[in-house]
């Protein structure tokens, strides 16, 4: 077994990671002709990229995983590959005999293995060594040292170049990555639809095990198993998978019995079951946890919040694609079993949606969504290598905010929160978020939180918050400021994409780069609207005065 590792934080990643391609599938290349002379040859070797050094100690530069490629240029001329020279008749005794190692060749064997140790200890996954121009055969202390370190070693012949096989490694990887990407699309299209089914749990469930190959099951509140598909398992691993629910749901604990023990330790005497458990040892409670028992990669998702129902997932693979696959079910599971579809929370918020449409005021429908005081306006984006939010990654964005109000348009997706939730970076998403806000300010917060935003993907920032410390506006009447505002920005007003412009740029602190990047417009534009504002108002923008004054005056809008 594995240890059990627990998360706090179950998002659903916007997309997989790219998945790594077999050393053997670049091997098969006719077109390089590469041949593995050293190293183990079937233990299912990986590489995530390659890499090209000369140094004599890559080990600085790698990140794990590469095949790097190397023409021998670093190798001191005297560790060169030595030949022992034969015994001759006649030969001086002080002469080294046939067959023992003379000085140059033990220099030799320790340059490489000091080379391959380092190389190994770094994460390289292999070592492809070119013949020609520097040498003709690959050495043969450095293949007696991957050998010894257990590293692949790739013969590249002449005729092919470096750049021919960096080439190769992104095109399987590219393969592999389109692969993975349509098998999560094509399971995401089969979940969504077995959610639509008039038994949608045992649906989602049945389509879940189908698509990762394993085994899916539903634990109830009191951590009962109440539906499961899939090729059955083991005792041992049905009594892991009732463990590793307990982990993410502890009230399951009471109801589990000995299942949710250990597995690696004897079951409790009935004398000695654990005592019942307060809601302090409830907290704080990860989401997901994951483990690994013969051979078998086990996951256990909460469902819900608080969570009522648990998730666990047996499969006989672990790879980015299968957690993809399961965390979209969990979102799934967690929508199809939770507590608003059993009480009153789904309709309060459509009563909220009615009312609101029939004229009432947002501070009269607030009570119906929570009835929090102060709220805050969540904008996100998906990072620039993912695809555009769909309703999927929406709600799962607003689970893992702990919020189900959510709205998605175009490539933003907004959430509202209340106040008293901590809003924290979510992976695979850029956000903006608003100050605390009360139903009748929602407005304003949302501008917060889109300029907010706008300022996170410009500073590719993570998570930026609007300033809520106390600020000059806050000594000056408000009637005082607007009326100041609207004068000094008159020139500007039948413009709002100059307001806008100025607005960000002096938020940017006159970044004619990062504001194209906010505004998703060329940095000549930028250059031009401001140029533009400065003959409107008559004001010198680089004095630090009046883009004080400006900033002020635009902050009342």
């Amino acid at each position: 077994m594995e240890g059990t590792h627990i998360m706090s934080d179950a998002a659903v990643p916007a997309v997989p990671p790219t998945p790594p391609v077999p050393l053997a599938a670049l091997l098969a290349r006719e077109d390089l002709g590469l041949r593995q002379i050293a190293g183990p040859t079937d233990s299912g070797t990986v590489i995530h990229g390659a890499h090209t050094s000369e140094l004599s100690d890559p080990h600085p530069y790698l990140l794990g995983g590469e095949l790097l490629l190397t023409a021998g240029v670093h190798i001191p001329k005297a560790t060169a590959d030595v030949h022992i020279p034969e015994a001759t008749a006649g030969a001086d005794a002080s002469e080294p005999t046939a067959g023992a190692p003379t000085p140059e060749a033990a220099e030799s064997g320790a340059y490489f293995d000091a080379y391959v140790s380092r190389i190994v200890s770094a994460g390289g996954a292999a070592l492809g060594f070119g013949l020609a121009p520097v040498h003709d055969t690959v050495p043969t202390a450095l293949v007696a040292a991957c050998d010894s370190h257990g590293l692949p070693l790739v013969e590249v012949p002449p005729r092919t170049t470096f750049s021919g096989v960096a080439r190769a490694v992104w095109q399987l990887m590219a393969r592999a990555r389109l692969a993975e990407l349509r098998r999560v699309t094509e399971a995401q299209q089969s979940l969504a639809a077995a959610a639509s089914r008039p038994d949608p749990v045992r649906a989602v469930l049945r389509r879940l095990a189908r698509r990762v190959e394993g085994r899916a099951a539903l634990y109830g509140p009191e951590g009962t198993e109440l539906a499961a598909f899939g090729h059955a398992p083991g005792e041992a691993i049905t009594q892991a998978l009732a463990a590793l629910t307990a982990v993410v749901h502890p009230v399951a604990a009471r109801g589990a019995g000995n299942c949710a023990t250990s597995h690696n330790a004897p079951a409790a005497a009935p004398s000695q079951q654990p005592p019942e458990l307060s809601p302090r040892t409830l907290t704080p409670t990860p989401t997901s946890a994951t483990d690994t028992v013969a051979g078998t990669h086990l996951t256990a998702h909460a469902l819900g919040s608080p969570p009522r129902f648990a998730l666990a997932v047996a499969t006989p693979h672990r790879d980015p694609g299968t957690h993809t696959i399961t965390s979209v079910a969990a979102v799934l599971l967690s929508l199809l079993t939770g507590e608003e579809r059993q009480s009153g929370t789904g309709a309060a918020r459509v009563s909220a949606l009615v009312r609101l449409l029939l004229g009432a005021a947002p501070q009269d429908v607030a009570p119906l969504l929570g009835g929090a005081e102060a709220w805050l306006v969540v904008h996100a984006r998906p990072t620039d290598d993912a695809p555009s939010p769909d309703p999927l990654m929406a709600g799962a964005l607003g689970a893992a905010l702990g919020s189900a109000l959510v709205d998605t348009h175009g490539d933003v997706v907004r959430v509202l929160v209340p106040a008293d939730r901590e809003v924290t970076a979510q992976p695979g998403w850029t956000c903006g978020v608003s100050a605390p806000a009360g139903p009748q300010a929602w407005p304003s917060a949302d501008a917060q939180a889109a300029r907010a935003l706008a300022r996170a993907r410009a500073t590719r920032t993570a998570l930026v918050r609007h300033g809520s410390r106390t600020a000059l506006a806050d000594l000056v009447p408000e009637e005082d400021a607007t009326a100041h505002a609207r004068t000094l920005l008159a020139p500007l007003a039948g413009s709002p994409a100059l307001a806008e412009t100025l607005r960000t740029w002096l938020s940017l602190h006159g970044s004619w780069d990062r504001t194209a990047v906010a505004l998703a417009v060329h940095r000549n534009t930028v250059r031009q609207r401001v140029g533009r504002c400065a003959a409107l108002l008559g004001a010198d923008l680089d004095d630090p005065d009046v883009r004080m004054e400006l900033w002020f005056a635009l902050r009342q809008e």
